[in-house]
C-alpha cells in the first residue's frame, strides 16, 4: 500500500510525497495500529506523519521533530492517490 500525499507549508511550498513501506511500518510502531484499520479512520497526526516521514525518506531537509513539522503546515496533508495493490500480485 502506498499513500500519495500533497501539502502546502506556510512558506508557500507545494509538495507532493508517496509512502513507502518503511513509512507504513514506523508508523504501526509508533502508534501500535495496522495499515489494515486505516480504511476505519486516520486522523489528521496520521497524515501529517506519513507526509514528515515520506518527507524525510525523499531526501528533504525535515525539522527535527513532527511537531516542528506540523507548525509549518498550511492545512492538513490531503491524500491524492491510494495504491492498494497487494504486493504478491
Amino acid at each position: 500500500m502506498r499513500l500519495t500525499l500533497a501539502y502546502t507549508t506556510t512558506d508557500g511550498d507545494h509538495r507532493q510525497v508517496v509512502t513507502s513501506l518503511s513509512t507504513l511500518v514506523k508508523w504501526e510502531r509508533l502508534y501500535r495500529r495496522k495499515v489494515s484499520q486505516i480504511g476505519d479512520g486516520i486522523g489528521a497526526e496520521d497524515l501529517a506523519y506519513f507526509a514528515y516521514e515520506a518527507t524525510r525518506q525523499a531526501g528533504i531537509v525535515v525539522p527535527a521533530t513532527l511537531d516542528q513539522f506540523i507548525e509549518l503546515l498550511e492545512d492538513m496533508p490531503q491524500i491524492v492517490e491510494t495504491d492498494a495493490r497487494n504486493p504478491t500480485d
